[in-house]
């Protein structure tokens, strides 16, 4: 459960550290811990919140996880959670993650689906001044590394959509796509429903907090404030474009309708055209017109084909078959 526990020195120096040396390393003053753990049972969080003093109302969010992202302030401690976002075959999945910041310590917890956050520890360690910022820039690390996360997911959204586009048009109707379009805005709803709150969560990291958030670091959150805020804009564009293509698809599948129902309406008049004839004439009266006549039978033949020659040129005029 902890994948992590890195102790780094004000040089830029990192070492291993023993998770039960935790408080002895935070007393000494120097440098600052940065912890990882993934999905921690309610020991190791009862451990966290006596090695780290935590709030705890954090522990117990960080425990139950399915919260709604957000930022807290915890007596000198930020809280903050976010939802992460992971393909994983060919399927969207989310997750989150639960952040804890301190003047001397960041605590990243991982629940569901979430990649390392190894590349943002490796990025912080490629640079000492990085590390001299202390925790706020390892912070700053794992969120823009959770925003750019979302951007292949929307790429690929916008990817299919226009795979779809394509089948939309098709003189053949699949109820695939309109089931395929309909998971598409599901995913992209819940997607929307991670992106918009982040903007929330990183306002407040770029203006606030100036005991935790180092000055050299603001910059930063405001970059990647403005990535959360375009891909929300892109969440938007695409779930508004799946909206349209799936009223298309329906407007279209409803025209394919109309026209078999005009072309069965109008076969079904010409061959009503018969049906009167022969009915008229299949009645028993004796007294009835052409009986007698020696070309009676020929000519209601001849009569009753003229008139459905006509009437299919009338239908086939008005596009009817």
């Amino acid at each position: 459960m902890i994948v992590n526990c890195i102790h780094y020195h004000a040089d830029g120096r990192r070492e291993a550290l023993d998770f039960e040396h935790v408080s002895d390393v935070l007393a000494s003053g120097e440098g600052f811990i940065w912890v990882g753990l993934t999905a921690p049972d309610p020991d190791l969080m009862l451990k966290l919140q006596e090695e780290f003093s935590l709030h705890e109302l954090a522990i117990e969010d960080s425990h139950k996880a399915h919260q709604r992202p957000k930022v807290e302030l915890y007596d000198n401690v930020l809280f903050i959670a976010v939802h992460t976002v992971q393909m994983l075959d060919e399927q969207v999945r989310f997750g989150e993650t639960h952040l804890f910041l301190g003047e001397r310590f960041l605590l990243t917890v991982r629940h569901g689906s979430s990649v390392s956050y190894a590349p943002a520890r490796a990025r912080c360690e490629r640079d000492p001044e990085y590390l001299a910022a202390g925790p706020s820039f390892g912070l700053y690390a794992v969120l823009d590394q959770i925003v750019d996360n979302y951007f292949p997911i929307v790429d690929g959204f916008r990817e299919a959509l226009d795979v779809l586009e394509r089948d939309i048009f098709d003189q053949a109707f699949r109820r695939g796509t309109i089931e395929r379009l309909y998971q598409l805005k599901r995913e992209l709803t819940r997607l929307r429903l991670a992106v918009a709150p982040l903007q929330d969560v990183l306002a407040p990291l770029e203006r606030l907090y100036p005991n935790l958030i180092h000055p050299d670091t603001r910059l930063y959150f405001r970059d990647v404030l403005d990535h959360a805020v375009r891909i929300n804009e892109s969440t938007d564009t695409l779930r508004e474009m799946l909206t349209a293509a799936m009223s298309v698809n329906l407007a279209l599948v409803t025209v394919a309708q109309g026209e078999v129902v005009k072309r069965l309406a109008g076969w079904a008049a010409l061959l009503a055209v018969p049906t009167l004839v022969t009915g008229w004439y299949g009645m028993n009266f004796e007294l009835m017109p052409e009986l007698s006549t020696r070309f009676g039978y020929p000519g209601v033949l001849v009569l009753t084909l003229g008139i459905v020659l006509l009437l299919y040129r009338k239908l086939k005029k008005v596009q009817w078959l």
